[in-house]
């Protein structure tokens, strides 16, 4: 493995689960793989599950991590190509891509969608430059469009707390103050679509995702439709995709409360944290015993283990 992006670079998902299962169970087993190797993580953006998790998984494998805060701990960086570099931004993705490559043997790159272009987002610019420059592997610890480390974490959960074969996994839009990415609901759709569950997505008007997501997704309307028979509960705020960036609703009706958890089939509740309380949902329901996002989070270790763990047998062939 090379790279970590999408559900397809997993592989897989059964044997995904396996080895998640595995390193789970006995997480220090591999630290031979990272003796001596450096993985950095940089981050654009602000971070704590993503960010600790990240470099505990590292060390359970025996890596060096070194974090870099970009505008921080560097100098201001230009991601654009082409342009006349005569303010503020002091060096060049193009020159400091391969440096940071030069003194490590994995990347991790956390860059959220900036809601200026969407094709500037959608192309994911940043980290395929990363990609194309650092001659390194390179893990997404949430790129633009993407979260695959979270969804991957999702899946392992879901698969602890399913009840029957098939459960059936809902993704419900929840108001918050502020426009948020695309990058989590994505890649939990993506996912989700992969794996072995009955998926909905339920959302008001101008919230659909991009119509790759969207294909082949049961999409529901009526949220309390949508709830009926639900194993999983997965609520999400995300700005609008085809009205790129912008905040359509803070319609609170959509707030998962008890009343909304009494339409399912006794559901477990997930979000990847950090959470709106009373916006996303209220006290009484992450508060629950069928609020399971502490172990949610928990797992974000366990799936940046394996994908790190893939990458170093990688470099060892």
């Amino acid at each position: 493995m090379n790279r970590f992006l999408t559900v397809g670079d997993i592989g897989d998902l059964d044997q995904a689960l396996r080895e998640a299962k595995e390193v789970k169970a006995n997480p220090f087993k591999w630290q031979d793989l990272g003796r001596n190797k450096t993985i950095i993580l940089v981050f654009f953006n602000s971070s704590l599950r993503t960010r600790l998790s990240s470099q505990k998984a590292a060390q359970n494998l025996g890596m060096n991590a070194i974090v870099l805060n970009i505008d921080k701990d560097s100098w201001k960086l230009e991601t654009e190509m082409g342009v006349v570099m005569d303010g503020d931004k002091s060096e060049h993705l193009r020159e400091a891509i391969p440096v940071i490559g030069s003194y490590c043997d994995i990347i991790g790159v956390r860059s959220f969608a900036r809601f200026e272009s969407r094709e500037f987002d959608y192309q994911e610019t940043i980290i395929n430059q990363f990609i194309q420059y650092s001659g390194r592997p390179v893990i997404s610890l949430e790129s633009a469009t993407r979260h695959p480390c979270q969804a991957f974490a999702d899946l392992i959960t879901i698969d602890e707390y399913k009840t029957v074969k098939r459960p059936k996994v809902v993704l419900t839009w929840a108001p918050h103050p502020r426009a948020l990415p695309q990058a989590v609901p994505n890649s939990f759709a993506e996912w989700m679509k992969a794996a072995d569950v009955d998926f909905v997505i339920t959302c008001p008007e101008g919230y659909d995702l991009a119509p790759d997501i969207m294909e082949g997704v049961h999409l529901e309307r009526d949220q309390k439709k949508a709830f009926e028979g639900a194993d999983f509960i997965y609520a999400k705020n995300w700005a609008s995709f085809e009205q790129y960036g912008q905040i359509l609703s803070k319609d609170m009706s959509w707030t998962v409360d008890a009343e909304h958890m009494s339409w399912t089939n006794n559901a477990k509740f997930m979000h990847c944290l950090p959470v709106r309380r009373n916006m996303i949902v209220s006290d009484e329901v992450i508060d629950s015993p069928n609020s399971i996002v502490i172990p949610e989070a928990a797992n974000r270790v366990v799936s940046a283990q394996v994908v790190m763990k893939r990458m170093l047998e990688s470099l060892k062939k």
